[in-house]
């Protein structure tokens, strides 16, 4: 296969990883390079499917985009497949498809307020939004990040927040258990919402993170204005093809890897509060 070949959709193509930063006890941020052909670039909110080797694969947000083929990939040690993911060194090569999935939309964004709400991992697929939001400064409105955790040690990119703020964007942190020497906010992420800088009229508000945190964000987020059109969710669900060919992702009407994961909030809260889905 040469470098310019378009790789197959269900097979993983080699990425080479060469930097590896823990940011909590059980989060990594992976630096992936493609040892020779890349997968096309990904969309702010896209996912690829990540495979270790001999063990299997699993969807991984992308959470950051560039510069050329280079790319990071948040990963949360939970199973066995993130485990060996999270224990991979620089060095050593994963395989990546995709990308996969709907992105957040943030071209249709433009001219418009942004409000980015994350609760935990939920930062990782959010972060390229912030990124690229600050990067295209002129583009876009007021800009406003609140972040969830439920501890201060859980709370990713904390390097950057400070950079996030002298850049232009408004950051709010808070967290369910504060630390010794905490003296942030403490309380749930929907305590933060009547601080969003945003005209709710003309505002765009991408939510991700557990389901019933972006459930009460979306409501809170709403009942300042927003019409639930505008709020964006990002949905999970056990992906495993990321083609919607398998079928393991169904949620109701949805093939979470192929119409999802990102939907807007009118599309998700009917879907979200059914158990049995």
């Amino acid at each position: 296969m040469t470098a310019d070949a378009a790789p197959a959709p269900m097979a993983p193509v080699p990425y080479r990883v060469t930097g590896r930063r823990a940011e909590t006890a059980d989060t990594v941020t992976l630096t992936l390079e493609p040892v020779g052909v890349s997968i096309a670039e990904p969309l702010p909110g896209q996912f690829t499917m990540m495979y270790a080797f001999g063990i299997g694969e699993v969807p991984i947000s992308v959470s950051r985009i560039g510069p050329g083929r280079v790319r990071e990939q948040t990963v949360r040690a939970v199973g066995a497949v993130t485990r060996a993911v999270c224990a991979t060194k620089p060095g050593q090569v994963v395989g990546l498809r995709g990308p996969f999935g709907v992105g957040w939309g943030l071209e249709s964004a433009r001219g418009r307020d942004l409000v980015i709400a994350a609760g935990g991992i939920g930062m990782a697929p959010l972060r390229p939004v912030v990124l690229r939001a600050l990067s295209e400064r002129e583009a876009f409105g007021r800009i406003t990040v609140l972040i969830g955790a439920r501890t201060p040690a859980d709370l990713l990119f904390t390097d950057e927040l400070d950079v996030w703020r002298a850049r232009g964007a408004r950051v709010e942190v808070t967290v369910d258990r504060p630390a010794p020497g905490w003296s942030g906010h403490v309380g749930l992420i929907t305590a933060l919402v009547g601080s969003v800088d945003a005209d709710p009229v003309r505002a765009a508000a991408f939510v991700c993170g557990p389901e019933v945190m972006m459930r009460v964000t979306a409501e809170a987020l709403i009942g300042l204005g927003m019409p639930a059109v505008d709020v964006r969710v990002s949905l999970e669900r056990n992906m495993r093809c990321g083609l919607g060919w398998c079928g393991h992702c169904q949620l109701g009407p949805l093939l979470i890897c192929r119409d999802g994961p990102v939907v807007p909030y009118g599309h998700a809260v009917p879907l979200m509060t059914v158990r049995e889905l």
